[in-house]
């Protein structure tokens, strides 16, 4: 149950005179609190949404990842995203929209964030597979995201942000048997690093993160945790891996990236950007590559059965590894 003064926080943030707790929307991952929707009485918002954030009782992970380390990766991607609500989440606009921050509590070892609730706010829909308008429309999201913060330095935010990042997952580079991806770890990582457009990466941006509109054509992204600095191409190999096999990510490669390389021109445009944007694809162009062989390195030492590890993922890498050794 959520506590009587973060009760009273969230009836303060939206006016009501009353709460009630309707669902658990899910768990947060290794029991580290849940999110939770909550239905108000005499309040603008008939509905609001409660990230709850609580430290669990015992260490217990799906994957036996319960290091100190993965802790503390996890509570500091809780700052991570409270910082983010409280600092940048304003500059967002409809082109890349997120939920509202109502309120940001924080006692003892418990966290409270009350958001806007986004299937009032007409994005209702979650989807575990997209036609092509709403594939689209999460790479515009994207774009849009990558265009607005380009050149941004992640203040109070992950200096390099993906929850794979190198930096924060020794344990599983430790475990990966593929020797020449694991010797070449370190040199994708800093290819990603170099690259002179860095911007603000969402960090978790799966198919799983994005709330549709009934029509499917406009999106908001949610879960802030693991934003931070980098190479746009980061997120966008993670959500195109995220919801497509291996064959059409293989057969729809240059439209993806042609959708999403387009929508940033116009979006650099639109927020007035100093950076040139054919010095920017270009660049990135060449850095997807590089970037789906970062999660892939990943994914291969945490879950070496997954089944995202396939031929595609596997060619790619072995080029990026290749070019890396001449």
């Amino acid at each position: 149950m959520i506590n009587n003064h973060f009760q009273h926080i969230i009836l303060q943030a939206t006016g009501a005179s009353a709460l009630e707790e309707l669902e658990t929307i899910q768990n947060l991952w290794s029991g580290y609190g849940r999110i939770v929707r909550i239905g108000l009485k005499d309040s603008d918002y008939s509905t609001v949404v409660v990230k709850h954030v609580r430290l669990p009782e015992n260490d217990h992970h799906p994957r036996g990842w319960n290091t100190d380390l993965s802790h503390q990766r996890k509570l500091h991607s809780y700052q991570v995203e409270t910082h983010w609500y409280q600092q940048w989440s304003h500059r967002c606009d409809a082109a890349c929209r997120i939920p509202q921050c109502l309120a940001l509590e924080k006692q003892g070892d418990e966290v409270l964030m009350v958001l806007e609730d986004m299937d009032e706010s007409g994005f209702p829909e979650r989807k575990s597979a997209v036609t092509w308008d709403e594939l689209t429309a999460c790479i515009k999201w994207l774009a849009n995201f990558h265009a607005n913060f380009l050149g941004e330095k992640p203040t109070g935010l992950w200096t390099v942000g993906t929850y794979w990042h190198l930096d924060t997952r020794p344990d599983e580079l430790k475990v990966l048997t593929d020797k020449s991806l694991k010797n070449s770890a370190r040199a994708i990582d800093q290819l990603l690093q170099n690259s002179p457009f860095q911007t603000l990466v969402h960090g978790d941006a799966k198919l799983a993160n994005f709330c549709f509109s009934p029509n499917g054509k406009q999106v908001a992204a949610v879960d802030f945790q693991y934003v931070g600095g980098g190479c746009g191409m980061k997120d966008l190999a993670y959500f195109i891996g995220s919801c497509l096999y291996e064959e059409d990510c293989e057969q729809l490669e240059t439209q993806l990236l042609d959708t999403y390389f387009d929508e940033l021109r116009q979006a650099i445009a639109r927020y007035n950007k100093p950076q040139n944007a054919d010095e920017v694809e270009a660049n990135w162009r060449a850095l997807f590559p590089v970037a789906w062989t970062d999660f892939h390195r990943f994914l291969k030492g945490w879950s070496p059965g997954h089944w995202k590890i396939n031929s595609y993922s596997e060619r790619l890498a072995r080029q990026v590894v290749k070019q890396l050794n001449q």
